[in-house]
C-alpha cells in the first residue's frame, strides 16, 4: 500500500484528556477503571468513564448535535494540537480534499434512552420530547457529520459501525480513498460513549466482569466497558517521511458467529497476514503487538492461537484494555494511538490487572513495562460477527 504519514494523533479516555496523561498512566502502569457509577446503572462491574464530558459545551451553531457522544468527540478533538494540525492540512490540500471517516458502535444512543425515559415518565402520551433529535445524535452518522461541520471539511465522510473493529477499519477506508485520488488527507478514528444499552447488553451476554478486566489472565472472566475518543490525521506520504506512518492494514470477515470469534482465530490470522502483505513485511519484522485482548475466555484464546501461529512466541504482546476498558467502537482508534505512542517512546506497555498469565496461552504476553527500539508495531481489533482489522505502523 501507499505509505500514509500521520502528522497528528490524540486520544481521550479514562486515562485522561490527551496523549500526555495517557502516556503517563501507561508508564506508571496505572489504569483508569472505577466501579460502575454511571447514570442509573445498577451492575457490579467496573467502567472506564471519561471525566468532564458533561461539562463540554457544544458550539451554539452545532447545538442540534448535542449529546454525550458528540461532547466526547469535541473534548477529544481539542487535545494535543489536533485542531491546528487539521487547519494546517486544510491550508495544504483544501477543505474539499480532506475526508472524515470515523467508527462508532452505539453513537448517541444514550440520548434516545433519556428521551424514552422522559416519554414513559410523562405517561407515554405518544410523542417523544421536543428536544430529541435522532438524526444529529442517535444516528450512527452523527459523529462524522458533527466533526466534518466542526472543522468545515467538505470531503467525503461516513461512519463505519463494525462493532469493535470500527475505528481501526477507517484507516483502511482512508488509505483506499487516498490511493484512488479522491482525497489527499483524512481525519480518522472513533468515538463511543457509555450508555445503558451497552452496559446491560454486555451483561446479558455474560461478558462483563465484576473485577477490573484481566486480559490473558489465568482467571479472567470478562471485560470492563469504557468510553473514548481517538483521532488521527493521515496524509499522502513517502517511505522516507519523518514521523510515524501507516504502512499496512488487513481486514477479514470470518462470520463464524454473531458474538464469538472463530475458535482457532481464523479471521484474526487472515487480517494480520493481510496487514503484513500490504506492508511488504515478514512476521519477524514486527517488534510489538497491541492485542485486541478483551479479557473474555474465548476472545483471548482465539487471538492467541492466531498470533502464536503466525509470529510464534518471539514477539512481545500485551493488551491495554486493562487500563482503558474496552471502548468498543473507539477501541481500534485508541489502540492505534497507543501503538503510535509506543513507537515514539520505545515502550512495550505491560498489561494491567493480570498477575498470572493463562498457561494455556503461548504468546509472549507482557505484564511489566519494557523498553526497546521499535520499528514496526501491529495493532489488532476484532469485533462481533467476525469483523477483523489489523493496522501496521512504522516509526521514523
Amino acid at each position: 500500500m501507499q505509505t500514509l504519514r500521520i502528522p497528528a494523533y490524540t486520544m481521550t479516555s479514562c486515562l485522561g484528556h490527551g496523549n500526555l496523561p495517557t502516556l503517563t498512566s501507561l508508564l506508571a502502569q496505572r489504569g483508569g477503571l472505577r466501579r460502575c457509577d454511571f447514570e442509573t446503572v445498577d451492575l457490579d462491574t467496573w467502567i472506564g468513564a471519561v471525566d468532564s464530558v458533561d461539562d463540554e459545551v457544544i458550539d451554539p451553531a452545532l447545538a442540534r448535535f448535542d449529546c454525550r457522544n458528540n461532547r466526547l468527540a469535541q473534548l477529544g478533538l481539542r487535545q494535543d494540537g489536533f485542531v491546528e494540525a487539521v487547519h494546517a492540512s486544510i491550508a495544504r490540500h483544501g477543505a474539499d480534499r480532506i475526508g472524515v471517516f470515523l467508527g462508532t458502535s452505539t453513537a448517541g444512543i444514550l440520548q434516545t434512552e433519556l428521551a424514552y425515559r422522559e416519554f414513559v415518565q410523562a405517561g407515554s402520551t405518544g410523542t417523544l420530547p421536543s428536544w430529541f433529535r435522532y438524526g444529529e445524535t442517535h444516528n450512527t452518522y452523527s459523529v462524522a457529520d458533527f466533526v466534518a461541520r466542526w472543522f468545515g471539511l467538505r470531503g467525503p465522510s461516513f461512519v463505519v459501525s463494525a462493532a469493535c473493529a470500527s475505528s481501526a477499519k477507517v484507516f483502511g477506508n482512508a488509505a483506499r480513498m487516498i490511493a484512488a485520488g479522491r482525497i489527499d488527507a483524512a481525519v480518522v478514528g472513533g468515538v463511543d460513549s457509555l450508555c445503558l444499552t451497552t452496559l446491560y447488553g454486555f451483561r446479558s451476554l455474560e461478558l462483563v466482569s465484576s473485577r477490573p478486566a484481566q486480559p490473558y489472565g489465568a482467571d479472567r472472566d470478562g471485560l470492563s466497558i469504557g468510553e473514548a475518543a481517538a483521532f488521527a490525521l493521515v496524509e499522502r506520504g513517502a517511505e522516507d517521511d519523518d514521523g510515524p506512518r501507516l504502512v499496512g492494514f488487513g481486514e477479514s470477515s470470518d462470520a463464524h458467529h454473531m458474538s464469538s470469534p472463530h475458535p482457532e482465530g481464523l479471521g484474526a490470522r487472515l487480517a494480520m497476514t493481510a496487514a503484513l502483505q500490504s506492508a511488504g513485511l515478514a512476521a519477524n519484522d514486527i517488534d510489538y503487538i497491541n492485542l485486541h485482548g478483551t479479557a473474555t475466555r474465548n476472545n483471548d484464546a482465539a487471538e492467541d492461537q492466531a498470533v502464536f501461529g503466525l509470529f510464534g512466541g518471539d514477539v512481545p504482546v500485551s493488551s491495554t484494555k486493562g487500563a482503558t476498558g474496552h471502548t468498543l467502537g473507539a477501541a481500534g482508534g485508541c489502540e492505534a494511538v497507543i501503538a503510535l505512542l509506543a513507537l515514539r517512546e520505545g515502550l512495550i506497555p505491560g498489561g494491567l490487572n493480570t498477575t498470572t498469565v493463562d498457561p494455556a496461552l503461548r504468546s509472549d504476553y507482557r505484564i511489566v513495562n519494557d523498553r526497546a527500539p521499535l520499528r514496526h508495531v501491529l495493532s489488532n481489533s476484532f469485533g462481533f460477527g467476525g469483523a477483523n482489522c489489523s493496522l501496521l505502523f512504522a516509526g521514523s
